[in-house]
């Protein structure tokens, strides 16, 4: 079994999503209480998408979260870092690129829209991944950033935190194909910036309008922006 650690070694990181890509979506079906479908659905929504636009989904793993922004009827490009999570994905018919996130192999504004869920806290650096997808973006696209937040009701944050420590291992063992890689995703998400400060980040890498809203009492947070 691979798990990564909060040095974000990419080499680390891809491995461990490569271990966990078989029961991935299943996994997170079940951790979330079916509720991964539903962000999913708020995402495409909040992107506001028209048919024939060009949308970039980074870090789109398995490329379900790809699937459901093209019922939308715009044209959806999966990429993702883990070969593995590509692969456990080769069936759903949308197009998929290996993509590093520092370095996307897309020319300048070449997408109308973009969008990252669940998949920034583990970039190695944050803030260039938001610069390298604001550089493919075109002036006016949009951006929209589905991650774990903190959550804004204290007694709800104690039990939730309690939880990531306890319960998601704890799960983990039962229907992931990588179990040991959740202690690591349970971390990433204690130490994730919250709300606030992912939105000053989002604007210092060239976004403007920067808004979020909170999903889950602020455990998962949808930010919005546009590209300057």
């Amino acid at each position: 079994m691979s798990r990564a650690d909060l040095r974000k070694d990419p080499h680390d990181v891809a491995a461990m999503f490569d271990g966990v890509a078989r029961r991935y979506d299943l996994t997170n079906t079940v951790l979330t209480a079916g509720q991964d479908r539903r962000w999913r659905r708020l995402t495409r929504e909040a992107l506001d998408l028209r048919p024939g636009e060009r949308v970039l989904d980074l870090a789109a793993g398995t490329a379900v979260s790809t699937v459901e922004l093209s019922r939308s009827g715009a044209w959806c490009v999966a990429a993702d870092f883990s070969l593995g999570m590509l692969r456990a994905g080769a069936e759903r018919a949308v197009p998929k690129v290996a993509a590093d996130a520092l370095h996307l192999p897309f020319a300048d504004g070449a997408f109308d829209a973009a969008t990252i869920s669940f998949g920034l806290r583990n970039v190695t650096d944050p803030d260039a991944a938001l610069r390298e997808l604001a550089r493919v973006t075109r002036p006016g696209g949009r951006l929209v950033v589905c991650e774990f937040g903190r959550p804004t009701w204290a007694p709800f944050r104690a039990a939730y935190y309690a939880g990531l420590e306890r319960v998601l291992p704890a799960v983990a063992r039962q229907v992931s194909s990588n179990p040991e890689a959740y202690s690591y995703l349970g971390e990433s998400i204690r130490d994730w910036s919250p709300q606030p400060e992912l939105a000053r980040r989002i604007a210092a890498a060239g976004w403007t309008q920067v808004a979020w809203r909170n999903l889950a009492i602020g455990a998962v947070a949808l930010h919005r922006a546009r590209r300057a």
